[in-house]
């Protein structure tokens, strides 16, 4: 009875469901980065060799996914209002974020993957991190209004 209850609790839990719409938008976000990244690499014909083109297609992308995910963050995932301090401890928060990605896409590519498939490790080892700290933003005082 008691397990029952516990874990009742956790499916019910708003942690849970804040997790589980951040999941959401960051598939969407994460999709929208990918494919930007990927369309980059082929319209331009990008290799790993091209380091910089490399990185360049993956910030364009992050740039352009970071738009949409600060919107769905507030209004989908924590259910809170924009606002300029909020979109400032977003971007900081997408800072730390966007340096993360681009040292772990540079190991990836050192240690020899794929520059197609690079980003996939990354996006495990970062996205993790990037909900504690986007949670945060959008659940402490300190950024309220």
């Amino acid at each position: 009875m008691l397990l029952s209850k516990e874990i009742n609790n956790i499916l019910h839990s708003t942690k849970l469901h804040e997790f589980i719409r951040f999941a959401i938008v960051g598939v969407v976000a994460t999709g929208i980065h990918y494919g930007i990244y990927l369309l980059l690499l082929w319209l331009f014909d990008i290799s790993a060799n091209d380091k910089l083109y490399t990185n360049i297609a993956y910030s364009f992308g992050y740039v352009i996914s970071w738009f949409c995910n600060f919107y769905l963050s507030a209004h989908f995932t924590f259910k809170e209002k924009t606002s300029v301090k909020r979109g400032i401890g977003f971007a900081l928060s997408h800072g730390v974020n966007y340096l993360l990605h681009l040292i772990f896409l540079n190991f990836f590519l050192w240690l020899g993957v794929p520059e197609a498939w690079a980003p996939i490790p990354v996006f495990c080892i970062v996205i993790p991190i990037n909900f504690l700290l986007v949670r945060f933003v959008f659940k402490s005082k300190y950024f309220e209004k």
